[in-house]
């Protein structure tokens, strides 16, 4: 087998974990150059792997590995960075930016720290970084930037519930636009999006450990990167989906990719294909509570049952492993305020505001709220399809799926 980037040297952001490790790995195979640029070298008690970890793993493929301590925020960290990769092995011939901040909040809802977070190290550093690089990248014979990065979908259900972390991911194929003009001809610069979910650490820490069914790994995110990285410089510009390209590269089977084959695939952010699941929640982001007949609803109806079924579950166990007060506004046929603590005593829930101020303000369709209870549809596919919108703490909201699961039984 032709082995397309052996001797060549990739210069990787946030390689030592997930998508990021896996292009490592894959280039390591083709007995290709590493610098691990990224922040962990001392092991993270949530996430696994460290710069050093990923360096072993590269060696043991047949690759050379170059880790660095570097914080894309951090102009100076980068430059010695990259002097270090031009030092060993004489070059950078591709640059993977796929370095990534994450906060799923509302405007009113993300701190400042966590915006400055998400537009320095997505965008500023993706900038930044290609910045360092290009003009090493100018000396190759075949130089590639791909940023990890979506299609530049306008849609505004794209920015609704988190628009910080949208304009900073936005940021990263801005840069992809501009670059791949500027430099057309001398560098190729792509960008590359999963059609579905990948099962990361990242991704367990947003939607729990049950999440990764749905997903694909990472694997698939690898070879679509070795796929763009083979072609001549002269490819450049697109945003590309690693489902599509690898269509072009002959692959008909994608159930290998699956964490569990046979089990619906949750869609990625940014693409056409989601906002079918969302169109038929409109525009509404307000979401009207009909206050005339909330009283009725409080003790009759699917809402008022299954907040009956809630209060038998709770108990002083659930309520110190949660440590969350959860406020519901449902919409639509049993529209009305709901409220469960499982902070304080020994849990409570029912209609109207919660007793305190809640952690988490969860908005959505009655309907879809009952279905929810009942198992029928998990939180994580709700928030990712747009039909329920999360304000406040998000662990919290991914702690909600340990007591769905309690509840099954029961409904």
């Amino acid at each position: 087998k032709l082995q397309k980037l052996a001797g060549q040297t990739l210069f990787i952001t946030g390689a030592s974990r997930g998508i990021g490790k896996a292009i490592a790995l894959k280039a390591a195979k083709d007995g290709a150059n590493v610098v691990i640029a990224a922040k962990t070298a001392q092991a993270h008690p949530k996430l696994p792997g460290t710069i050093y970890t990923a360096a072993e793993e590269i060696e043991a493929l047949g690759g050379k590995a170059l880790p660095c301590i570097v914080d894309v925020r951090d102009e100076k960290q980068i430059g010695e960075a990259v002097e270090q990769a031009v030092r060993k092995f004489g070059g950078i011939d591709i640059l993977v930016n796929n370095a990534s901040a994450i906060n799923l909040t509302g405007t009113l809802e993300t701190p400042m720290k966590k915006v400055d977070l998400m537009l320095g190290v997505n965008l500023r550093g993706t900038y930044l970084t290609s910045k360092l690089c290009i003009p090493h990248l100018l000396k190759s014979k075949n130089p590639h930037i791909l940023n990890l990065s979506p299609p530049l979908n306008l849609n505004p259900i794209w920015f609704k519930n988190h628009t910080a972390y949208t304009m900073a991911k936005y940021g990263m194929s801005m840069c992809v636009l501009g670059m791949a003009e500027e430099f057309r001809g001398s560098i190729a610069v792509n960008a590359l999006w999963p059609k579905t979910a990948i099962q990361t650490a990242a991704m367990e820490m947003l939607g729990g450990a049950e999440v990764g069914k749905q997903c694909r790994n990472v694997d698939i995110m690898s070879d679509a990167a070795y796929a763009i990285l083979g072609k001549p410089r002269s490819y450049t510009g697109n945003f590309i989906i690693d489902e599509e390209i690898l269509k072009t590269e002959g692959i008909k089977d994608f159930d290998i990719y699956a964490v569990a084959p046979g089990n619906a695939l949750l869609p990625d952010f940014f693409l056409d294909e989601a906002e079918a699941l969302v169109q038929n929640m409109g525009d509404q982001v307000v979401i009207p509570v009909a206050k005339g007949d909330s009283r009725s609803a409080a003790t009759s109806g699917p809402i008022a049952e299954t907040f009956n079924i809630i209060k038998g579950v709770l108990n002083p166990d659930i309520v110190k492993s949660t440590g969350g007060v959860y406020k519901f506004n449902l919409s639509g046929e049993h529209a009305g305020v709901w409220f469960i603590d499982m902070k304080n005593g020994g849990g409570s829930a029912g209609s109207g505001e919660p007793p305190v101020k809640a952690d988490v303000v969860m908005t959505m369709d009655s309907a879809d709220f009952t279905k929810m209870f009942a198992g029928k549809l998990k939180p994580t596919m709700a928030f990712m399809s747009g039909k329920l919108m999360i304000k406040g703490d998000m662990t919290l909201a991914i702690k909600m799926e340990k007591m769905m699961s309690m509840m099954k039984s029961k409904l």
